[in-house]
């Protein structure tokens, strides 16, 4: 079936695959907003293990989906080579760093007092969604880029790369669908609202990766930087957010675990369709 699904979005727009593969990944943020419905609470340990098997997935996902195919396919050789991938690095991490001091945004585990960004007047429901955002950005980025690649012409961008990225941001979507969810409807916000207000952090994903795609297609030498700035503001979430999220109980163990397990999955998926 994976092969079938390879060859359809082969055979199609790379830009329209692109909005194909943003899409599913939206879909499962739905879905892993969709437990609010069966359940009322969560276990803070599964939830800091899932966290950590986010992590896991968005560093592999930097190395083998990015920053390597971003390096190879950059001219010249030695220090030369790598000037793109540390250029478009460094600007996605400060990409993300602005955004984190500018847009108003909530933790999940973390109190209202503790709330980012410039002062608003939002309910603390808008703020944890924003903070879900910031994550999907980057993620939606990546995907869209890795597709416009395809559509460039680029030997390293492949079809199998663009899915394995996907489905590893599909998967580690799935418990963040649920992260913001399930903290609302332990407030007492109806079932409904919480799916709603989780499923809505990864709406950004889709506008995200088209607009990776487009400016890759049009722009086919800014490839490798785009890459890397994918990675790296990957990479700073991870480290200013998530990270975080997982060490403010005593799960630090399960969620470092969960971790090197999302790590595994995700370079065994690259390696595998690539």
């Amino acid at each position: 079936m994976l092969s079938s699904i390879i060859a359809y979005l082969e055979s199609i727009d790379p830009i329209l695959a692109a909005l194909y593969a943003s899409l599913f990944t939206w879909i499962l943020t739905a879905l892993g907003a969709a437990l609010v419905f069966p359940f009322r609470g969560m276990n803070r340990t599964l939830l800091d293990g899932a966290l950590g098997f986010t992590g896991g997935v968005m560093v592999a996902a930097s190395f083998w989906s990015l920053l390597a195919p971003g390096i190879e396919m950059s001219p010249g050789d030695g220090f030369v080579k790598v000037i793109p991938a540390a250029i478009g690095f460094a600007a996605g991490a400060l990409f993300i760093f602005g955004l984190d001091k500018v847009l108003p945004h909530l933790h999940i585990n973390f109190k209202e007092s503790e709330k980012e960004g410039l002062k608003s007047p939002w309910h603390r429901t808008t703020l944890l969604v924003l903070a879900i955002t910031l994550h999907n950005i980057p993620e939606g980025l990546a995907v869209g880029v890795l597709f416009g690649g395809v559509a460039a012409g680029m030997p390293e961008a492949t079809i199998g790369g663009a899915v394995a990225l996907a489905i590893g941001i599909g998967i580690q979507n799935f418990p963040e669908g649920l992260a913001v969810s399930m903290p609302l409807r332990r407030q007492g916000v109806s079932p409904f609202k919480s799916w709603w207000y989780g499923q809505l952090s990864a709406a950004v994903e889709p506008v995200a990766a088209v607009t990776g795609a487009l400016a890759v297609t049009f722009f086919t030498p800014i490839l490798p930087y785009a890459l890397a700035f994918a990675a790296g503001a990957m990479i700073f979430v991870v480290i200013e957010e998530v990270v975080p999220e997982t060490q403010l109980e005593s799960n630090t163990d399960i969620a470092t675990l969960g971790f090197v397990l999302g790590f595994i999955v995700m370079m065994t998926l690259d390696v595998g369709l690539s």
